[in-house]
């Protein structure tokens, strides 16, 4: 289930990405569907190994090795890109969906100056343009301090904070429509987590682009995201207004994950989890993907794959007992 709107930017309908052979897919994504606005930020949200990131990286076409795009579409603009050509590819990737990926430590080349990795998508997608000048006013965007300065610092003479911030610059070269931020907090305390969230905010603000923000903290998407989908075993388990999924959770994967985000009033009590692991997608359990970890399940659970139910206006859940 997703959100309708007359202003769809991305639409992906059904989306199945397979590793592996025909006889024994790994099935990373299997029937996934959202809608993104143009303008608007939508969350994805599950833990490790849910296939978010595989999910994030099939919008694009970017999946490498044997991977399988089973099924579905990736409507961007009306355009299928699962269907478009390297060429086509290459135009829409950089310049009008772009990437910040997590660890900005682990994917900013360590022997190129950062000044010199921003500057490689204006080259290829903007040759009309002061490659300098640009590269400067884009770290200013992004709240660096001397750019003129630090665009020729390597990523290891930069904190994590302004590292993330150039992997920021580096997506928004083009100006993009949207904008997948994956784990875009990931390695940072959480005085800078807030610092980033808020220049995402500010940018999103000031540049009218659509954000697709991939994380495992549902604590995260509060008064950022419009809308939120909470992803388990390669499926949306759970899609609907934020501040509603926030408040009315009725998937018990959603209400795992909402107790496991620390909170500032209370007691000092341990902080809940949740027993057990994501599930290899080479071997999924029959019936409900989470039925193995939920303290709800009963025999219908371990044996029929529960359809989706509308829980509210604009909220929708995959769950055989969501009204207990």
């Amino acid at each position: 289930m997703s959100n309708a709107s007359d202003t769809t930017l991305l639409d992906v309908r059904d989306l199945r990405t397979h590793f592996g052979s025909d006889e024994h897919p790994v099935r990373a994504v299997d029937g996934v569907s959202f809608r993104i606005g143009r303008g608007e930020t939508v969350a994805l949200v599950g833990e490790s190994g849910c296939g978010k990131s595989v999910t994030a990286l099939s919008l694009a076409h970017l999946v490498g090795g044997s991977v399988r795009y089973a099924g579905g579409e990736v409507l961007y603009e009306g355009r299928d890109i699962l269907h478009m050509s390297e060429s086509e590819l290459r135009r829409v990737r950089g310049r009008e969906i772009s990437y910040v990926f997590q660890e900005p430590s682990a994917s900013l080349n360590p022997v190129i100056r950062v000044g010199d990795q921003i500057a490689e998508a204006i080259r290829l997608h903007r040759p009309d343009v002061n490659v300098n000048m640009e590269v400067a006013r884009l770290m200013r965007l992004v709240g660096l301090p001397d750019p003129e300065q630090r665009m020729h610092a390597y990523p290891h003479e930069l904190s994590g904070g302004m590292q993330q911030r150039v992997m920021i610059a580096m997506a928004l070269a083009c100006s993009p429509k949207l904008l997948v931020a994956d784990e875009p907090t990931t390695a940072l305390d959480v005085t800078i987590q807030a610092q980033i969230m808020e220049l995402l905010a500010d940018l999103q603000q000031k540049l009218g682009m659509a954000v697709l923000l991939i994380t495992h903290n549902l604590g995260l998407v509060a008064g950022v995201a419009h809308w939120t989908n909470v992803m388990y075993a390669g499926r949306i388990v759970e899609s609907g207004l934020t501040e509603s999924v926030l408040a009315s959770p009725r998937h018990p994967y959603t209400r795992a994950l909402l107790e496991a985000v620390p909170r500032l009033e209370g007691s000092a009590s341990r902080l809940s989890g949740i027993e057990g692991t994501v599930p290899n997608p080479a071997h999924l359990p029959a019936g409900c993907k989470f039925h193995p970890r939920c303290l709800k399940c009963q025999a219908v659970c371990r044996e029929e794959e529960p359809g989706w139910s509308e829980a509210g206006e604009r909220h929708n859940v995959r769950c055989h007992f969501w009204k207990t």
